[in-house]
């Protein structure tokens, strides 16, 4: 993370005293000399934007840092002025000392007064979106799921415009896989997020009807009513129908809140696709006066639950977006809301500076728990979290695991760690948060927006364009070439720290652009209508 004795230039950064590289912030040249630490530096190859410098003789073996931390170590000497990748560095072997709970930040100084136009829902959550669902128990559902969203279309809802959109979760799993084993109850939390999200507004689940996945039990375990709103309804909500093979939806008391029964269709009690169709469309048109009669209304900043990904990064995004993420992060947690950190084999490497935050020694033991777990299932498969940077991100400039790591946990701020979270599990804490998914961001994004996040910012230095429905992403890039080369899917360009602005500029501009967002402000991958595919619950273990 870059820190307060951070010295640019427009050439090239350098982040902490105890760094032996730079991060080119341009394409240098072979021969040309810059200023940085406060020398000059004549350049013995080129090097491209986002990567690595030495600054001063590493030799063959000796650790080499960035943010003031080892990321790996060289395997050939490196003169000062040379280039610095996966051609003279590996990841290496070293000790973090995890230390948990031994450097606890206070409290960040409060903000107050801060709001955003939202929806208040009955159960007490706070909404961004207004979205009809309709929710796929099996993948054997899926296109009939897709087809009964698509008759509602912008001219459908044109009588309705308080609701953004209907929209098909489907997925490929709900089948071949161990009743009520862990791929079971993960796809279950995962669906049960998603119709429970303050986004959405209504919602149908449609099976085939033989899965293992059944309606049934979703609803049962996971205790699912309709949300419905707090205030504005003008009128008597519809009586809910029910298929006849569901015959056990009351909702639970403890929910403690109005609620209606859920719909459920089954395509083989229905008879079959068109049958099905038919059904799904009647219901929801019976829905949609409901969903659509509530109104935003203003409500604290606190209730912001702030999801964070990144994807597609490069060598500069550990200088420019996600530290300014982390500003505003910071600034969520000051409001008295919550941000959430994710992607468990991209913080593999720099778990050792979370768990020094964590508020108590058993949440950081969850987080070390979770970073086990992954070096054991990878390992029953042959792959090693080592070689997680992909292509993509290597071309940007990264090298190793421990230098992505870095930069990828400087979107969580400076705040304390409050909680870890497995997979899609109900966000609850205040503060900053962590959930454990994978670094793939469909599956990754999905365990968030499962888990209750009712906006996502998301940092990208080669250009990644995803979106999910129901929750607003916002994109910010991490340099000013892909963001001026890809503007109409960018919403901020953090690439202008490179350039000299403050990262607490660009933190601010991002917070403002957070609560613009939660008001109702299309994102850019909204406006192009991303977030219908996007949808990916994490599969573990065997299809059967």
């Amino acid at each position: 993370m870059p820190t307060a004795t951070a010295r640019r230039t427009t050439d090239a950064v350098y982040l902490h005293p105890d760094d032996n590289i730079c991060v080119a912030a341009r394409h240098l040249a072979a021969g040309e000399t810059i200023e940085i630490a406060g020398g000059r530096l004549t350049l013995a190859e080129p090097v491209r934007l986002g990567h690595k410098i030495a600054v001063r003789p590493i030799r063959q073996g000796d650790y080499v840092r960035k943010y003031g931390q080892i990321i790996g170590q060289a395997i050939s000497p490196i003169e000062p002025g040379q280039w610095v990748h996966s051609h003279n560095l590996i990841n290496g072997e070293f000790v973090r000392d995890h230390a948990p709970a031994t450097a606890i930040p206070p409290p960040p100084v409060p903000i107050e007064g801060r709001t955003f136009l939202g929806y208040r829902r009955a159960s007490g959550r706070a909404g961004t979106r207004n979205y009809i669902a309709v929710i796929s128990t099996v993948n054997c559902s899926a296109t009939v799921s897709r087809y009964i969203a698509q008759r509602f279309d912008r001219a459908a809802l044109r009588d309705f415009p308080h609701i953004d959109g209907v929209i098909a979760i489907k997925h490929g799993g709900g089948c071949g896989i161990q009743y009520q084993g862990l791929q079971h109850e993960i796809l279950n939390r995962t669906l049960a997020g998603m119709a429970r999200h303050a986004n959405i507004g209504g919602y149908l689940l449609v099976g085939l009807g033989c899965e293992q996945a059944t309606a049934g039990y979703l609803l049962q375990s996971q205790h699912l009513v309709q949300i419905g709103d707090a205030a504005g309804t003008r009128g008597a909500p519809p009586t809910p129908t029910r298929s006849a093979s569901e015959g056990l939806l009351t909702p639970s008391a403890g929910e403690g809140h109005r609620g209606l029964a859920p719909l459920v269709l089954s395509m083989q009690d229905q008879g079959g696709t068109t049958k099905t169709i038919e059904a799904g469309v009647r219901l929801l048109a019976e829905m949609l006066p409901r969903v659509n009669d509530v109104r935003r209304v203003p409500i604290p900043a606190s209730e912001i639950i702030l999801g964070t990904n990144c994807g597609g990064s490069d060598g500069n995004s550990g200088v420019t977006c996600n530290p300014a993420l982390g500003v505003a992060s910071d600034m969520i947690v000051a409001c008295g809301g919550t941000t959430a950190l994710a992607e468990t084999t991209e913080v593999y490497g720099a778990e050792h500076l979370l768990t020094r935050r964590a508020v108590t020694p058993a949440v950081a033991e969850k987080l070390l728990a979770r970073i086990q777990w992954w070096l054991w299932h990878t390992a029953l498969y042959g792959v090693e979290i080592d070689n997680n940077p992909s292509v993509g991100n290597k071309e940007g400039g990264l090298t190793t695991i421990a230098e992505k790591s870095l930069g990828a946990i400087a979107k969580a701020g400076s705040t304390a760690l409050t909680e870890v979270y497995e997979y899609a599990e109900q966000i609850t804490n205040k503060g900053f948060v962590f959930m454990d998914t994978p670094g793939f961001d469909p599956p990754s994004v999905t365990g968030l927006v499962a888990g209750g996040c009712n906006v996502m910012v998301f940092t990208t230095g080669r250009g990644s364009c995803y979106g999910l429905k129901p929750c607003p992403t916002i994109k910010v890039a991490s340099n000013t070439p892909m963001y001026e080369r890809m503007s109409d899917d960018m919403d901020i360009n953090a690439g202008e720290i490179l350039a000299g602005r403050p990262v607490e500029d660009v933190g601010r501009e991002i917070f403002e652009k957070i609560l613009a967002v939660a008001s109702g402000e299309k994102t850019k991958s909204e406006q192009h209508g991303y977030g219908d595919e996007e949808f990916v619950p994490w599969q573990i273990g065997p299809t059967l």
